[in-house]
């Protein structure tokens, strides 16, 4: 089982990003898909989730309006949309697989806004 995560940077404030968490190892059209983040000296904090099969999304309060979550269960794939990005949005961004007690992380992206 494995998620990697990709498309991370560095981006100046208004800029956006597009990341991307491919899956292996399990079927991800089963588990619901989330992006955390995780600031230097900060928790961990759910910014997107979505339904397994795409047709409920959920975003934190923060970046609601600016990220959007897809998903492609054909290719096992989750993307985040990032869009006017600002320096709270940096952090290290991580794919998560949740389906009941089963629960899978990647190993994280880093983002970083910055001029």
């Amino acid at each position: 089982v494995q998620l990697v995560e990709s498309g991370g940077g560095l981006v100046q404030p208004g800029g956006s990003l597009r990341l991307s968490c491919a899956a292996s190892g399990f079927i991800l059209g089963q588990y619901e898909m989330s992006w955390y983040r995780q600031a230097p000296g900060k928790e961990r904090d759910l910014v997107a989730s979505i339904s397994s099969l795409g047709g409920s999304t959920n975003y934190a309060k923060s970046v609601k309006g600016r990220f959007t979550i897809s998903r492609d269960n054909a290719k096992n794939t989750v993307y985040l949309q990032m869009n006017s990005l600002n320096a709270e949005d940096t952090a290290v961004y991580y794919c998560n697989a949740r389906r009941g007690n089963q629960i899978y992380w990647g190993q994280g992206t880093q983002v970083t806004v910055s001029s």
